[in-house]
């Protein structure tokens, strides 16, 4: 991306719904925010500049509105074999308070939508979703809960969702509202405006951070209480530079339902033996190894990725850009591409075709930003 002008496919996108507007619309307004349609709702792009919010994630602490996104709540005495089914990863190892990503795979091994899931008692998780695909997700979990003695619960509603991230965002967080935050990958339940709320320690950044869930109500008060506490707002563009940068895949650009998480490098989320639902698909072809490979790259002097761009190699079109951008922290052009699978080795010469003129890249070793020190 441009530094301040964040570009991506599900940027703008909208569907024929009616826009919806998160609890934190009108502080994001306040604020000066450039609002943009995003997954059918009207979110926050940047306020300052996607530079200076990417830069205060990597050095002090940001925070970003993600309460579009999804919850489903999944409990009954058969909610683990249930989730077994329907989720890539190995859910019986989840320990209560506990935290997991995984996948959610059609039966032809597809990506259906990437998620975590939290347990959140002996036979009750949450599954938190993204938020263009939160409808299908209920839906396609739905489908398959018959068969179990379990509820299935869309319960987006009841929540408002923080994400604060950075090095500094757990300490500033903890003194400001004053709870004791989960290490990394455990979820507790706090309280948060004398309501019932979860911190999760989990995030899209790279950063040290958590994720909070907590009442609507008390969004609009605990944001200002942040800000107050010297926490930066951030927007989509941001968030979009720094999971980029930490190669985290983003569904609808790295991942599809016609991408198998082996191809993404997602194999280790995905734990064939469950039975879950497209697990032969996986395990074939984890057995004969993908046709191409997701590949984090660096552009090599000027230019630009975008998503779409395609990737070349002796003169052939070899791949595509999933997503492409400009990296504040590395101060060059950087991205992710699917590639045919013996181009995939880190320091492979590639060519990105940007605007018709060929940039050379090279394939990198994840993540393409990595803390010094």
């Amino acid at each position: 991306m441009i530094p301040n002008t964040p570009r991506s496919n599900t940027l703008g996108r909208v569907n024929d719904a009616a826009l919806r507007r998160t609890p934190l619309y009108q502080q994001h307004v306040d604020l000066g925010a450039k609002i943009v349609p995003f997954a059918g709702w009207e979110m926050p792009v940047t306020y300052e500049g996607v530079r200076e919010e990417h830069s205060a994630v990597r050095t002090h602490a940001g925070m970003f509105d993600v309460s579009h996104m999804g919850e489903v709540e999944v409990e009954g005495p058969g909610a683990l074999a249930f989730l077994q089914l329907v989720l890539s990863n190995d859910v019986a190892k989840i320990a209560i308070g506990g935290a997991q990503y995984s996948c959610l795979c059609n039966e032809t091994g597809g990506v259906l939508d990437d998620l975590f899931v939290y347990r959140l008692g002996g036979d009750r998780y949450l599954i938190v979703t993204n938020a263009a695909n939160h409808g299908t997700d209920l839906a396609w979990i739905g489908r398959h809960g018959h068969e179990f003695d379990v509820a299935v619960r869309d319960v987006a509603d009841r929540y408002a969702m923080l994400a604060v991230q950075g090095p500094h965002a757990r300490r500033v967080l903890s003194r400001a509202l004053g709870i004791e935050l989960p290490p990394r990958m455990r979820a507790s339940h706090v309280q948060i405006g004398r309501r019932p709320a979860l911190a999760c320690g989990t995030g899209y950044t790279g950063e040290e951070g958590v994720e909070l869930l907590l009442d609507p109500e008390v969004a609009a008060p605990i944001w200002a209480e942040l800000l107050e506490a010297g926490v930066v707002p951030c927007g989509l563009g941001a968030r979009d530079t720094l999971r980029l940068e930490v190669c985290f895949p983003l569904h609808g650009n790295e991942l599809s339902p016609d991408r198998n998480p082996i191809e993404a490098g997602l194999g280790w989320c995905c734990a064939e033996a469950t039975g879950f639902l497209g697990s032969e698909a996986v395990a074939e072809v984890r057995r004969v190894g993908p046709a191409e490979k997701l590949v984090p790259f660096k552009i090599e002097g000027p230019g630009i990725p975008r998503e779409g761009n395609p990737v070349l190699a002796g003169g052939e079109t070899v791949g595509v850009v999933s997503s492409g951008t400009f990296s504040p922290s590395l101060e060059i052009g950087a991205g992710m591409a699917y590639v045919r699978a013996d181009l995939a080795e880190p320091g492979t010469e590639l060519e990105i075709d940007v605007r018709g003129k060929h940039r050379r890249a090279r394939v990198a070793s994840k993540p393409l930003y990595r803390k010094v020190g």
